[in-house]
C-alpha cells in the first residue's frame, strides 16, 4: 500500500504490532498518523517518534472511537487508512464470566464495526480507503485457552471477509493480519 500522502489512524498503538506499524507508516510518507490506546503514556513516545497525535481511547466503547476518528479529522481533514488494532487476551473456556466475555466482543468485533461505521462511507465518497483488522491465527485456527479470544477473533476474520466483499467493488481494500503469538502487552 502506497502510503505517501495518505492519513492513518492506528489504534492499540502503544506497543506491539500498532506501534510497529504507526512507526512504518510514518517511514513510508504518511501525511498524518494518530495513534490511539488505553495507555496515555505509552502513546506519548509513538506519536513523538511519527509527528502524529495521540488519542487516548477504549476502542470498548464506541462514544471514544467516535472521539478518535473526529479528532482525526480535526486535525487531517479525513481518514484515508483505519487500522484497526487493539487487542486483548484472558484465559478461560465456558467458566469465563459473562463480563470478560463481553469485554472481548466489544473489543475484538464491536469496535471494528462502529470504527467502519465512523469512517467507511467517508472514504467511499472520496473514492476509496484502506480498512485494516488485526484478528489472530486463533480468528483462523483457534485456541484452547481462551474461549473469548478464539471465538471473538473468528468474528474479525468474518467481519474482514464481510467488508470486502460488500464494499469492496466500491473502493474500499480491506486487510486482516492473523499473526501467531506476540510479545506485547496485551
Amino acid at each position: 500500500m502506497d502510503l505517501k500522502g495518505k492519513v492513518a489512524v492506528v489504534t492499540g498503538a502503544a506497543s506491539g504490532i500498532g506501534r510497529a506499524a504507526a512507526l512504518r507508516f510514518a517511514r513510508e510518507g504518511a501525511a498524518g498518523i494518530v495513534v490511539a490506546d488505553l495507555n496515555a503514556d505509552g502513546l506519548k513516545p509513538v506519536a513523538a517518534e511519527t509527528g502524529g497525535l495521540a488519542v487516548a481511547c477504549d476502542v470498548s466503547r464506541e462514544e471514544d472511537i467516535k472521539r478518535l476518528v473526529a479528532q482525526a479529522e480535526a486535525k487531517y481533514g479525513r481518514v484515508d487508512v483505519y487500522f484497526s488494532n487493539a487487542g486483548i487476551i484472558s484465559r478461560g473456556g465456558l467458566e469465563t464470566p459473562d463480563a470478560d466475555w463481553e469485554r472481548h466482543w466489544k473489543i475484538h468485533v464491536m469496535a471494528h464495526v462502529w470504527a467502519a461505521r465512523a469512517v467507511v462511507e467517508k472514504m467511499l465518497e472520496r473514492g476509496g480507503g484502506y480498512f485494516l483488522l488485526t484478528a489472530s491465527a486463533a480468528g483462523l485456527l483457534n485456541i484452547v485457552e481462551s474461549a473469548p479470544y478464539g471465538v471473538t477473533k473468528h468474528g474479525t476474520v468474518a467481519l474482514a471477509e464481510w467488508l470486502a466483499i460488500a464494499y469492496g467493488r466500491r473502493g474500499l481494500r480491506v486487510s486482516c493480519l492473523c499473526p501467531q503469538a506476540v510479545l506485547t502487552g496485551m
